[in-house]
């Protein structure tokens, strides 16, 4: 079984190319039957976060470039186009990799709880479109448990420094006094809930949520005491707001240009703070070059990540460890598995030949001819069906110098080397 990992983040690829292939919700039915169709993959899962993308397949061989070529052809773009930008794991490699991005060791933000719950949404998908067989079932469950091993086992998740933490943090350098300003935030995910309670401890006490739904932003608004609208009433409260950040699976932006020119005209220019975390971005590009606006991506929070991520570096280096001892050990499992499936090919094969030779006998009992001769006759039957094979493929790998085949007959049955044979001297010969 082949298992490979290919995809970008926030390390190989910035934001503008990232949100070119992410996938919406609304398309991932056509990406998975695509995908598997396009790669010859048995089985896949697809991973798509703001700083992520990531395609899981397993399967006979290695298709890394029918996938760049689907990945590519998928969203609009030529492979060249991401060459550069795409990194490609294999066999360990790739098991390993998943569990170092289950336990945050591959995010922007060193330790982030929110991708464990991301992947598992990734596994859910891949279920939920029949694309996930035994292989992938068994390591997302055994990358799931590393997971936790690592969560329990190390401080790599105490002082959380998120996305939305450092979003928050950033408002902190642009208003003296938070308590004064009122905030919108435009969806209500689970980045978007960090978001609210970050800031409420920060001191905001005025919250509008817009989502595309009514109820889910009331009920987010109303933990904080704040009030929610629909995404279609932003420009109507616009003004009101001092802080805007953003986190939705739109594919398409929210806020406009347009919107806060006008906004801002009615502000008298007082001063936007705003943060775009969506991937696809919610917010026009073009809103940055508004003066009186402060707009940043989630790449631009790397510094203020960077700066909290230090206290660290040692429980990292644990968690590498536990990695490690985790990959080796799903491998392991995968090593016992292939054996009992090699090993039940064998006896069911030893036991056709069997057969066959017992009713050969049989059949030349009941013709009358000696019993003595019959069994001697099954035994050497038996012997030579069992052995031709294997004889022929041990003197074709010797001659090939693929010695090592001999020492396996001899380690698997066991028979003593005879020295006067394996190191035969001058006067001997």
């Amino acid at each position: 079984m082949a298992f490979l990992t290919l995809g970008i983040n926030h390390r190989t690829a910035p934001v503008d190319l990232r949100e070119r292939i992410a996938f919406t919700p609304d398309r991932m039915a056509e990406a998975f039957s695509e995908l598997r169709a396009a790669s010859g993959a048995g089985e896949a899962a697809i991973l798509s976060t703001c700083n992520r993308t990531e395609l899981y397949l397993a399967g006979d061989d290695d298709c890394a470039p029918l996938v760049l070529r689907w990945l590519a052809g998928f969203h609009g773009l030529a492979p060249a186009e991401l060459e550069d930008s795409v990194y490609v794991h294999r066999d360990a490699d790739a098991v390993r990799h998943m569990m170092r991005v289950a336990s945050g060791l591959d995010s922007m933000v060193l330790g982030e709880p929110q991708i464990f719950g991301q992947l598992k949404d990734a596994y859910a998908l891949s279920r939920e479109y029949d694309a996930s067989g035994s292989f992938l079932s068994r390591l997302f469950e055994h990358t799931f448990s590393v997971a936790k091993r690592v969560r329990t086992d190390t401080a790599i998740g105490e002082n959380p420094v998120s996305v939305a933490y450092a979003a928050v943090s950033m408002a902190n350098h642009i208003f003296a006094d938070l308590s004064r300003n009122k905030a919108l935030l435009i969806g209500a995910g689970k980045t978007i809930e960090l978001v609210a309670q970050h800031l409420s401890e920060a001191g905001v006490k005025e919250f509008l949520v817009a989502n595309r739904t009514l109820d889910r932003a009331q009920s987010l608004a109303g933990i904080h005491g704040g009030r929610g609208i629909v995404l279609s009433d932003i420009p109507e409260y616009l003004t009101e707001v001092d802080i805007v950040i953003s986190s939705t699976a739109s594919p398409l932006p929210i806020l406009g240009k347009g919107a806060v020119e006008r906004a801002l005209k009615q502000r008298k220019h007082r001063p936007y703070f705003m943060v775009d975390i969506a991937v696809p971005r919610d917010i026009e590009p073009e809103v940055a070059s508004l003066d009186d606006v402060y707009l940043y991506t989630v790449d631009d929070l790397r510094q203020v990540i960077e700066e909290n991520v230090r206290s660290r570096e040692g429980a990292a280096r644990e968690a590498e460890n536990l990695i490690l001892a985790g990959a080796e050990e799903f491998l392991g499992q995968l090593r016992a598995l292939d054996a009992v499936s090699t090993l039940k090919q064998f006896r069911q094969q030893a036991e056709l030949r069997r057969d066959a030779e017992v009713e050969k006998a049989l059949r030349a009992l009941r013709n009358g001819a000696d019993a003595e001769t019959v069994v001697r006759s099954l035994g050497r039957g038996l012997t030579n069906k069992l052995l031709h094979e294997p004889s022929i493929q041990v003197r074709k790998a010797t001659a090939e110098g693929r010695v090592e085949v001999t020492h396996w007959l001899r380690e698997l049955h066991q028979l003593e080397t005879r020295e006067d044979e394996v190191s035969a001297t001058p006067e001997k010969l």
